[in-house]
């Protein structure tokens, strides 16, 4: 499953919204038999780094699109 965006509004955020989200989306692509999370962001959104690495997620080559993208950074996280 890739997860292609999220955005939590400033004033929403620091509240467990995001984490909350992602949390769902996983349990919705377990449902799905999926056994990964991937997902890109760009490297100067330090935030969105920060939460994917908090919930577990890990920095993977880029991937498809992203491939030959400077500012992309990925992720995986494996679905038990």
């Amino acid at each position: 499953m890739e997860v292609k965006r999220m955005y939590v509004p400033p004033a929403h955020r620091k509240k467990g919204v995001a984490t909350a989200v992602l949390a769902e989306l996983e349990k919705w692509a377990r449902e799905l038999s999926c056994t990964r999370c991937i997902l890109e962001t760009g490297k100067r959104q330090p935030e969105a780094i920060g939460l994917y690495k908090r919930n577990g997620y890990r920095l993977i080559p880029n991937y498809g699109q992203y491939a030959a993208v400077e500012n992309s950074v990925c992720f995986e996280k494996e679905l038990k």
